[in-house]
C-alpha cells in the first residue's frame, strides 16, 4: 500500500488527517494530542500487524481505525502521567509488569517453536485455496476521485464557519462555469495541501472504505461529474469521480500474498496445537479441585 494512497484513505473513511492548522506542518502526523503524535508509518505497521480477520473487520468498517487510533493516543496520554508518576513502582504495576514480561517470553518462544517453512505454501496450496474462497473474493466498486477541501471544523467559531461558506460557494460557482478546470481549482484552492498538489486527485478507492455520507454522493456521479458541497465534521469537501471500476472476483494474483499469510498463519496455529497438546501429554496436568474451589468461595466473600 503506498503512502499516499494510505493517507488519504484514512482522511476518506475516518477523518483524521484533514490539514487544518493542526497538521498543516507536517503531513506525515496523522493524529496529535499535546505533544504526543502519531505517523502514518506507525499505523501502517499496526495495520500490516493484524490478522486476516481483523483487516476484513477493518475493511467493512473503516471506522473500526479511527476507533483504534483514538484509543492509541488516549493510552499514551495516560501512559505519559503515569510514568511521571513513577506509576510503574507500584508493587501490584510491578506484578502486572512481571507478568507481562513472562507473557511475552511464552509467546515469543512458542512462535519459535512454530515457524513456518518459507517454502509453504507452494503453488498448488495457493490455488487450491483461491478456487476454494472465490466466493469471498468479490471486489468492491472502486473510484479514483479528487476533491477540493475547505475546512470548517463544527468546533470552530461562527464567524469562521462563516468566511469558510463563503469561500466554498464561490468555489461551487467558479466549478459550474463553462470550461471549469477542476484541477487548477483544487491546487489553489483546497486546503488539504497533499492532494492539492496532485491536481486535487486521491486516488482508487473501494467503495465501502469511503465515509458514508461521501460515499452516497460519489455513487450518484457519472464520470468526470462534480458534487456538490458535502458537509463534514471537518468541513466541506467537492468531489469529483474521475473514473469507476465495477465489482468483480478478485484475481488470484491480486489475492496471492493474502491468501499465502492466511495459509501460513492456519498452519503456525495448527503446529501450536499440536505442540501444546503433546506437552501435556508429556507432562500431565493435575489441579487441586477442592483446593481450588476453595481459593473460589474466599475469593467470593
Amino acid at each position: 500500500m503506498k503512502t499516499f494512497r494510505f493517507s488519504h484513505l484514512l482522511f476518506l473513511t475516518v477523518g483524521l488527517c484533514a490539514s487544518t492548522g493542526a497538521f498543516a506542518q507536517d503531513a506525515s502526523v496523522i493524529a496529535r494530542v499535546g505533544d504526543i503524535e502519531i505517523r502514518g508509518d506507525e499505523i501502517r505497521a499496526m495495520v500490516d500487524k493484524l490478522e486476516p480477520r481483523e483487516h476484513a473487520a477493518i475493511e467493512r468498517d473503516p471506522a473500526l481505525l479511527n476507533q483504534s487510533v483514538r484509543q492509541l493516543l488516549v493510552s499514551r496520554l495516560v501512559l505519559k502521567e503515569a510514568v511521571a508518576k513513577q506509576w510503574e513502582k507500584e508493587a501490584a504495576t510491578a506484578a502486572a509488569i512481571e507478568q507481562a514480561r513472562n507473557a511475552v517470553i511464552v509467546e515469543s518462544y512458542l512462535q519459535s517453536l512454530t515457524k513456518v517453512d518459507d517454502a509453504f505454501p507452494g503453488e498448488a496450496d495457493l490455488k487450491a485455496a483461491y478456487e476454494a474462497n472465490k466466493a469471498s473474493l468479490l471486489l468492491p466498486r472502486q473510484f479514483k476521485l479528487a476533491q477540493i477541501f475547505v475546512a470548517a471544523p463544527k468546533t470552530a467559531e461562527s464567524a469562521a464557519i462563516e468566511s469558510a461558506k463563503t469561500r466554498i460557494e464561490a468555489i461551487r460557482k467558479n466549478l459550474r462555469q463553462p470550461n471549469a478546470d477542476f484541477a487548477a481549482i483544487a491546487r489553489a484552492q483546497s486546503d488539504e495541501k497533499t492532494s492539492a498538489a496532485s491536481n486535487g486527485e486521491i486516488g482508487w478507492v473501494a467503495e465501502n472504505q469511503i465515509q458514508p455520507e461521501i460515499r452516497a454522493k460519489v455513487a450518484e456521479l457519472s464520470k468526470n461529474g462534480v458534487s456538490d458541497p458535502i458537509r463534514l465534521d471537518d468541513g466541506w469537501h467537492i468531489m469529483k469521480c474521475l473514473e469507476v471500476k465495477e465489482a468483480r472476483t478478485a484475481s488470484f494474483d491480486e489475492v496471492r500474498a493474502r491468501l499465502a499469510q492466511q495459509l501460513r498463519a492456519e498452519r503456525a496455529r495448527a503446529t501450536r496445537q499440536a505442540y501444546l497438546a503433546e506437552l501435556v501429554k508429556q507432562n500431565p496436568l493435575s489441579v487441586n479441585e477442592l483446593g481450588l474451589s476453595k481459593v473460589l468461595n474466599k475469593t467470593e466473600k
